[in-house]
């Protein structure tokens, strides 16, 4: 293979400055201010623990607990662990966060894309992602089949959940593995900081552990997980929430009201449909970035998380503005 896999997220590019951006899934309200201190305060003149015992037990049992460097990482290295442990296929959500696929496809796994969880059938032993809620389209399930009799290594995907806006989080399906991902949901995806929960020592925990590079987190990692559990990083969120429950029913009017398709989305970000195929790019010159969907096999549709008044405002003058261009 000659040509590298490469992925496709929403957030910055390399083009004009993005003054309001609608493509990126982060919390629009972040960083928590107790949170950020504690993270600009981060000891950088020496070494983290490299094994991270003291945040390790913070976070959960201690030995069960792997600390990565991102969700990216996380996916990364378990889809190798997967491959070591004689899985060489891959169920991934359709649509999905398309590192699920990349990292398979780099090993030369089979991957096998899934609507609806009735939709995944492993024909022998079989590393299944459920991301919950799901990216790009904010819902959730709770049907999953008896994944555990068919011998499957299944992770759950867990960054967004605590931008869940409705409903309760589902029950995990039994023996999955967990991927913690806060700095989404904290307003700092620019620190590359997660952790995955195994449910038990077995082989992929062995071969997770000893793929992880030295001092797979930096101090800011560690700051930010130290405190994402915090009382007051918890208040914090659960205010967020009530903010952005306004601001997404604000949002989806004012789409509404210029004849955007919306779908359904427990979260701050949801797939809606452009009336025309040409509004992206022209809005990216007026400054705006929304998630072009083609990318997750939804041509004309794209991905947006609702942000401040101030951002929407612009969204809609930009659109009008368009408008009375092309009248």
């Amino acid at each position: 293979m000659n040509t590298p896999l490469l992925p496709e997220h929403g957030g910055p590019d390399d083009g004009l400055p993005i003054t309001h951006d609608f493509s990126t899934n982060a919390n629009p309200l972040g960083p928590p201010p107790a949170l950020l201190q504690a993270v600009l305060q981060a000891d950088r003149s020496r070494y983290p623990d490299p094994q991270y015992r003291a945040l390790r037990r913070l976070l959960g049992d201690e030995d069960l607990v792997l600390p990565t460097a991102g969700g990216a990482e996380g996916i990364r290295r378990l889809t190798l662990a997967a491959w070591l442990t004689g899985r060489r296929e891959v169920w991934v959500p359709q649509p999905g966060f398309g590192d699920y696929a990349l990292a398979a496809q780099a090993l030369q796994m089979a991957v096998r894309p899934y609507a609806q969880p009735q939709d995944i059938r492993p024909t022998g032993v079989a590393l299944v992602w459920i991301c919950e809620p799901c990216n790009p389209t904010g819902t959730s399930s709770a049907d999953w089949p008896a994944l555990e009799t068919l011998e499957a290594l299944v992770v759950v995907d867990r960054a967004y959940e605590p931008l869940r806006l409705q409903g309760e989080a589902p029950p995990l399906p039994p023996g999955a593995w967990q991927l913690i991902c806060p700095n989404k949901a904290l307003g700092l995806t620019g620190i590359r900081a997660g952790y995955a929960i195994a449910p038990q020592a077995d082989a992929v925990w062995a071969q997770a552990q000893s793929l992880a590079p030295s001092w797979v987190l930096s101090a800011e990692g560690v700051a930010m997980l130290t405190h994402s559990l915090d009382a007051d990083t918890q208040a914090w969120l659960t205010e967020s929430r009530v903010t952005l429950r306004g601001w997404v029913a604000d949002q989806r009017r004012l789409l509404a009201g210029l004849d955007w398709q919306q779908h359904d989305s427990c979260t701050h970000f949801w797939l809606a449909r452009p009336p025309r195929p040409d509004l992206l790019p022209r809005l990216r010159e007026r400054g705006l970035r929304l998630r072009d969907a083609t990318s997750f096999g939804l041509p004309g549709w794209v991905r947006v998380s609702a942000q401040a008044p101030a951002a929407q405002q612009a969204l809609q003058l930009a659109l009008i503005d368009i408008q009375g261009e092309d009248a």
